[in-house]
């Protein structure tokens, strides 16, 4: 995410620490000798802002914060307000923990709050007047919904629920899911993919759009709604991740543009999807607007004017991780053009200004992740937004409001002007729980990888920091693998945890990571063995020669997903700086993973073609092949929901290193899926991990 330190109007507390850390090489920091590590527990129990949105006028700023209730072992979800025209407004809670609200979308007239809420017993939308009083049920349908959006003009509310496609009523739905429930035999046949994705076995329903009316209070009609994705064999949102992000009005309220990918029976090998307009009327076949283009289209938004239509476009159909360009197309002539096509970025969620001249949007930039302005009419992009990773963003006026939090700072939501001169942190979330705590120093570093490329890591210093002292040192493998890590707090793999713990943490940015421009991104594609691995080679070594507290005699390696994929690759082709491995959900063997996994455009591009007819570049960089060197012990994790990389990959892993004779342990998760999601079983997943970490690099 380069170094963490925030600009000296933020956080000059944040600042001072970490340059005494920094600078104190002679002994230890006399602020963090006085406070604790930070645990797992400590991580799990943190409150969590996301989602800001200001208000119509710019006034307010209502969010959402997720608590964790440690015994019922979940988060719950409320939204909370801040009233950004006095400086001293304390953010004040508007419904309960226990609730769990979630989504807060203002009203057209900024007089209400619309959220998701489950206290009704299923998911319905629901309406909180600001003025006083209690939420009321806008919706009251016989189907969970899973997303919404309120149109501009306030009279409008279109809803996403999981139907059959061939009933015509929600009814139909309803009763069908209930007879299924009541049968005695269990048995689904299938005729093609995805039977299962990410966690959830298919049961023959999609999510699809609909359309209601508000009346005068802003409360849904009992009529049945306006199905609007009629003919369209997907879902919309997308699975497992689809949001609101890929819905959007025009200014008119009269249509609603949407992202979809048609099924078919190609669906778990395509990325196309295509950007679709229907008008909010209904009966019609929604029009698709990016049919030239086969590969992604996603995050429609139109311009105040309603005259352009902004989005997201990659342009290899095929490669999830292709660059997200911004494309502008006039709904009039249909002509299109690519805006700062020159930015070697891939572009997220997009904001227009009120006066349409600039998009804002966020990306990820070597190492971090900032907040952009990008002039509509010449392209030029300005970075609002310091160190950091931002996590979500609005914009309303002349004011920017984001969510930020990085190695030393779990979210935070700020507030800028579009010119982001001035910087105000609004909320000051987890500050008793952390008073005692001290967080590990970070710092990044870059050295010369493959290809003599540029590559990027950091170092986490252990909590108490003694530079006279040798540390031993948990080295981190990132999942993606086009995914970055760097400066922000992450809740699975948070340096901070071992760092708290007594460890030094190291990882790298390696070849395929992203923020780093499209080339380097694309560089791992077909050399999942090869390219990597030299960065994480030289990247190793370059920070054991320039941080002399790293003990490299008592280092550890440590990954997920991809990193669990390398770890599994190096404990046969690079073991001898380890004395301990940990896999988590890692691939073992490349063939089965090509059969087994659910989205296969991802296998299918990563190793350019199918296992049948490219059987060779699926074995060449197979862990599978290399069982017979391995020899360091491994800790393997992996979660019976798993549908991404299947069970029986870690199943393989552990099976191998007992029938070695390899000191070994495999932890199981019934419930997880590719995530350890559940505060408790976090807990135990950090702690069986340290303990593993602790056991094996133990000093003599």
């Amino acid at each position: 995410m380069n170094f963490f330190i925030r600009p000296l109007r933020i956080a000059l507390p944040v600042l001072i620490l970490a340059l005494t850390l920094f600078m104190n090489t002679s002994n230890v920091s006399a602020d963090s000798a006085a406070k604790r590590g930070f645990t797992a527990k400590d991580l799990v129990m943190l409150d969590r802002a996301s989602d800001p949105r200001l208000s119509p006028d710019g006034h307010r700023l209502a969010y959402q914060l997720r608590e964790t209730d440690y015994e019922a072992n979940k988060g719950l979800n409320s939204l909370w307000l801040i009233d950004l025209e006095h400086q001293a407004s304390a953010p004040r809670r508007l419904t309960p923990a226990d609730k769990n609200s979630t989504s807060p979308r203002w009203s057209a007239d900024g007089r209400a709050l619309y959220f998701l809420s489950t206290r009704s017993g299923t998911s319905q939308v629901w309406k909180l007047d600001l003025a006083g009083g209690e939420a009321q049920a806008v919706t009251q349908l016989p189907l969970d919904v899973g997303t919404f959006l309120l149109s501009p003009d306030g009279r409008k509310l279109v809803v996403a629920l999981e139907v059959f496609p061939d009933c015509t009523t929600l009814a139909c739905t309803r009763q069908r899911l209930d007879e299924k429930a009541a049968q005695k035999n269990t048995g689904v046949l299938y005729s093609k993919l995805f039977v299962r994705h990410w966690d959830t076995w298919a049961n023959g329903t999609r999510s699809q759009l609909f359309a209601l009316t508000l009346d005068a209070q802003g409360l849904a009609s009992h009529l049945e709604p306006t199905h609007l994705t009629t003919g369209i064999d997907g879902d919309v949102p997308s699975k497992p991740f689809g949001g609101d992000e890929e819905i959007a009005f025009t200014p008119d309220s009269g249509s609603l543009i949407f992202s979809a990918r048609i099924a078919g029976n190609t669906e778990p090998w395509s990325t196309n999807f295509d950007l679709y307009r229907v008008p909010l009327s209904g009966g019609q076949t929604p029009q698709n607007l990016t049919a030239n283009n086969l590969a992604w289209d996603t995050g429609p938004a139109v311009s105040p004017d309603g005259k352009t239509l902004a989005y997201r476009a990659m342009k290899r159909a095929g490669f999830e991780a292709d660059r997200f360009g911004i494309v502008l197309k006039d709904l009039a002539t249909g002509s299109t053009r690519e805006l700062a096509a020159d930015w070697d970025r891939s572009s997220d969620s997009l904001i227009w200004s009120a006066d349409g001249k600039t998009l804002f949007t966020s990306a990820d930039d070597l190492g971090q992740k900032p907040v952009f302005a990008i002039d509509v009419a010449s392209g030029t992009v300005k970075k609002l937004s310091g160190a950091g990773h931002v996590g979500s963003f609005d914009v309303r006026g002349k004011t920017l409001v984001y969510t930020l939090d990085s190695l030393d700072s779990p979210a935070q939501i700020y507030r800028t002007s579009l010119s982001g001169e001035k910087v105000e942190q609004l909320t000051h979330l987890n500050a008793g729980k952390l008073a005692d705590i001290a967080f590990g120093a970070a710092e990044q570093f870059s050295f010369a990888g493959w290809n003599g490329d540029t590559v990027h890591g950091y170092v986490v210093k252990p909590v108490n920091f003694d530079a006279a002292k040798k540390y031993p040192v948990a080295f981190i493998i990132h999942g993606g693998p086009q995914g970055s890590m760097g400066n922000d707090f992450h809740y699975r793999w948070n340096p901070q945890t071992y760092a708290g713990a007594g460890f030094a943490v190291v990882f790298i940015d390696f070849h395929g990571s992203t923020g780093y421009g499209q080339a380097f991104t694309d560089a791992i594609s077909g050399h999942w063995g090869d390219r990597p691995l030299e960065d994480l080679q030289k990247g190793w070594a370059y920070a054991l020669a320039k941080y002399r507290f790293l003990d490299g005699d008592r280092a550890a390696a440590l990954g997920a997903s991809y990193g669990g994929y390398m770890i599994n690759w190096i404990a046969g082709n690079w073991s001898a700086p380890w004395k301990a491995l940990v896999c988590h959900d890692g691939v073992f063997d490349n063939r089965m993973m090509a059969y087994s996994t659910e989205e296969l455009w991802f296998d299918e591009w990563e190793n350019q073609g199918t296992a049948y007819e490219k059987p060779q570049n699926y074995e060449q960089f197979n862990p599978v092949n290399h069982v017979a060197d391995w020899k360091v012990p491994m800790l393997v994790i992996h979660g019976g929901m798993d549908f991404r990389i299947p069970l029986e990959q870690g199943l393989g892993a552990f099976t191998a290193l007992q029938r070695r004779g390899i000191a070994s342990e495999f932890l199981y998760f019934p419930e997880e899926n590719h995530w350890v999601l559940k505060p408790q079983n976090s807990v135990q997943w950090h702690e069986t991990v340290l303990a593993w970490l602790q056991k094996w690099t133990a000093a003599n």
